[in-house]
């Protein structure tokens, strides 16, 4: 994954992005149909209302790239939400596993991120410097928006796909630019959760959120309803929560058309839950290292189809450590971040 430091204005952060987007020479597979280009220009408006920086930022992209605006935003806007990523077509794949827990009185988040494989060449790991902001980092297999992170003050949040009834989509914020929006403006899991209530969401999503003072939720949300899951707990009363590409709450179903079996969902949540709910480690980096790595059942190991964990974090919340694993954690080693520190 590339390390980008971002530390100007958000136009001029989108400019930087910018000139590294043209020394890579990347190309975008911007492939947009009728509903997807309404549903974008629209969504993109109400990014401008809630959330201006983010516009400018993509501003700063598209006026240093020669993209046109309104386009390269609107397909921004329909990730995690209503866009197909498969190679070289631009239905949305995505399956990944995310979870916080308490041990020993300290705090911590998990996660695999889990995508075609050819993503894995583009994913960044982005630490957002700007005056007046939150410091955050932000794991992507995209920019201006975002998968996962964790800010200055200790929260983190992290999106999970869900995929969505058809008919349920509407314009505002996908699941990735929700975790941007609290990452940069949101202190704590009810600033986060504040959050979410007042900004327009556009399809089926969980939020996790966890911060210092040992709190943690899913927010499942739907541009219909939301709800606050709240955590469970281990027999020694330590309190956890997992999330997956699925609705866990019964009255979430009906905005579920996943039936719990998303890339395994199922199987990566029992795999989770059943190790977080057990009181029998003392060390919980390397407890959290093992669920990520599968060692507790099911979890990263797919086998012959174009999907695999693309990368793996751990985040000690209490401690402010960050580790990252660049690759299937089955295989590739945790890595320390100190760029927050």
């Amino acid at each position: 994954m590339d390390k980008i430091t971002l530390s100007k204005t958000p136009y001029l952060n989108g400019k930087e992005m910018g000139k590294y987007f043209l020394k890579h020479k990347t190309k975008f597979p911007i492939i947009l149909n009728k509903f997807q280009r309404e549903h974008g220009k629209e969504s993109l408006k109400l990014l401008a209302k809630f959330f201006p920086e983010a516009t400018e930022e993509i501003k700063g992209i598209t006026d240093t790239t020669k993209q046109d605006y309104e386009v390269f935003g609107s397909w921004l806007m329909c990730m995690g939400c209503c866009l197909i990523i498969r190679e070289n077509h631009n239905v949305e794949v995505r399956g990944c596993t995310a979870f916080s827990f308490v041990h020993n009185n300290k705090i911590y988040y998990g996660r695999d991120n889990d995508l075609p494989p050819y993503l894995k060449k583009v994913s960044k790991s982005i630490y957002s410097n700007s005056e007046n902001k939150n410091k955050f980092i932000l794991n992507t297999s995209s920019f201006v928006n975002g998968e996962e992170g964790v800010n200055e003050f200790g929260l983190v949040a992290a999106m999970t796909f869900v995929i969505p009834k058809k008919g349920e989509v509407k314009p505002g914020f996908n699941s990735l630019f929700l975790v941007r929006y609290i990452l940069e403006n949101c202190k704590t899991v009810k600033e986060g959760i504040k959050a979410l209530q007042k900004l327009p969401i556009a399809s089926s999503c969980n939020i996790l959120l966890a911060d210092r003072k040992k709190e943690m939720v899913v927010v499942e949300c739907n541009p219909n309803k939301i709800n606050i899951r709240k955590p469970d707990k281990n027999q020694n009363g330590e309190k956890f929560v997992v999330t997956v590409n699925h609705f866990t709450s019964e009255n979430m179903q009906k905005y579920d058309r996943s039936r719990q079996n998303v890339y395994s969902s199922k199987a990566r949540y029992e795999t989770a839950y059943t190790a977080l709910k057990k009181q029998d480690y003392k060390d919980a980096i390397n407890y959290a290292k093992d669920i990520l790595s599968g060692k507790h059942g099911f979890m990263c190991q797919y086998k012959n189809i174009k999907f695999e964990t693309i990368w793996s974090s751990i985040f000690d919340i209490s401690d402010k450590k960050i580790y990252l694993a660049e690759g299937n954690p089955e295989n590739t080693k945790f890595i320390e971040d100190k760029r927050l520190n």
